[in-house]
C-alpha cells in the first residue's frame, strides 16, 4: 500500500513539471500531452495492480484491503493527472485575472467541451469511489469490508476535493471563473477535510477492537490530504482579479499538514512496538506526509506563478 503512493507522488511532480515549464519556457504542446499520459498511465498501473488483488479465487483479508485502498489511490492519481492536463494553459490564469470577465475566453484556452471533459474525471471516479465504499460498508461487520470500506471512502474525498480544483483550473483558464466559485469550493474541500477528519476520530471511539486503529488514523491524516488540497483552491481564488499579501504564507498549510502526519507516524511507530496494531498506520502516515510535502511544492509553484502577476 505505501509503495501505491508513489503513484500519487509521480501525478504530482507531472503537475509541478508543467506548471514549471510553462514559467520558464512558455506552453510546450509536446509537455503538455506526454506528462499528463505519464501521470495517467502510473494511475492505471496502480488501479489495475489494486484489482488484481482483488480478482483472485481466494482473496486472504489483508489483499482484500489492500486492493481496495490501492485501488483507491490510483483513483487519486488519475485525478491529480487530471490536474496536470488541466494546468496545460496555466499561464492564462494570471492574464485572465488582470482582465474581466467581459474579455471572453482566450482562443488558446481549452474549449467547453475539453473542459467539462476534464471535470468530468474527477466527479466520475468520485461516484465510483463513493458507491464502492459505501457498498462495503454495507457489510461492516465484516473486519475486511470495515477497514477498506472506511480508508476507500477517506480516498474518495480526496478526489472530490480535486473536483473543485481542477474545476477551478478550467475556469479560471478559460475566464469563466464565477463570483459564487470564488469561495465556494474553498468551503467545500474545507467540509470535506473536517468530515473525514471526523469519520476517522469517530471510527477511532466507537469500539475497542483493534481493526478500528489503522482505518482511524489514516483517516485523520487523509483530512490533512484534503487540506493540503484546500491550499491550492484557496490560494487560486485569493489572487483571482485580487491582491493578497498573504498569499505567500499559504504554502505553510501542507508543511503543517506534513509535520503533523510525520509527528504522529514518529509517536505510533513507538506504540506498535507494544501494540501492532499501529504498526501499519505508522507506516502509511510516512508515505501520506510525503504527499503532502509534494503539494507544498505545488502550491509554492502556484503562488510563485499566479500571486505575482
Amino acid at each position: 500500500m505505501l509503495i501505491s503512493l508513489a503513484a500519487i507522488c509521480l501525478a504530482l511532480f507531472t503537475t509541478a513539471f508543467i506548471i514549471i515549464s510553462q514559467l520558464t519556457r512558455g506552453v510546450n504542446t509536446f509537455y503538455n500531452t506526454l506528462f499528463p499520459i505519464i501521470g495517467y498511465a502510473g494511475s492505471i498501473i496502480t488501479m489495475i495492480w489494486g484489482w488484481a488483488l482483488l480478482a483472485g479465487n481466494d482473496v486472504m483479508a489483508d489483499e482484500f484491503v489492500a486492493g481496495h485502498v490501492i485501488f483507491g489511490v490510483g483513483m487519486i492519481a488519475a485525478c491529480v493527472s487530471t490536474v496536470a492536463a488541466s494546468s496545460g494553459h496555466f499561464l492564462l490564469i494570471p492574464k485572465n485575472a488582470a482582465g474581466s470577465k467581459s474579455d471572453g475566453t482566450p482562443v488558446q484556452a481549452y474549449s467547453s467541451l475539453i473542459g467539462n471533459c476534464l471535470i468530468a474525471v474527477p466527479v466520475l471516479l468520485t461516484l465510483l469511489g463513493f458507491i464502492w465504499s459505501i457498498t462495503l460498508l454495507r457489510s461492516a461487520d465484516i473486519t475486511p469490508h470495515y477497514v477498506a470500506g472506511h480508508v476507500l471512502l477517506g480516498l474518495t474525498a480526496i478526489c472530490a476535493c480535486l473536483i473543485d480544483l481542477v474545476a477551478t483550473i478550467v475556469h479560471q483558464t478559460r475566464n469563466t471563473f464565477s463570483t459564487k466559485e470564488h469561495w465556494l469550493w474553498c468551503y467545500w474541500v474545507i467540509f470535506l477535510g473536517s468530515i473525514t477528519v471526523l469519520q476517522g476520530i469517530y471510527v477511532l471511539v466507537s469500539s475497542d477492537a483493534s481493526a478500528r486503529l489503522a482505518p482511524g488514523i489514516i483517516l485523520i491524516c487523509l483530512g490533512m490530504i484534503c487540506y493540503s488540497i484546500f491550499s491550492k483552491v484557496w490560494l487560486l481564488a485569493l489572487v483571482w482579479r485580487r491582491t493578497c499579501s498573504l498569499a505567500n504564507r499559504i504554502p505553510m498549510i501542507p508543511v503543517f499538514t506534513c509535520l503533523f502526519c510525520l509527528f504522529l507516524a514518529s509517536f505510533l511507530a513507538e506504540m506498535a512496538q507494544t501494540d501492532m496494531g499501529y504498526f501499519i498506520p505508522s507506516r502509511v502516515l510516512v508515505g501520506l506526509g510525503a504527499v503532502c510535502f509534494t503539494l507544498f511544492s505545488i502550491v509554492s509553484i502556484l503562488e510563485a506563478g499566479s500571486a505575482k502577476k
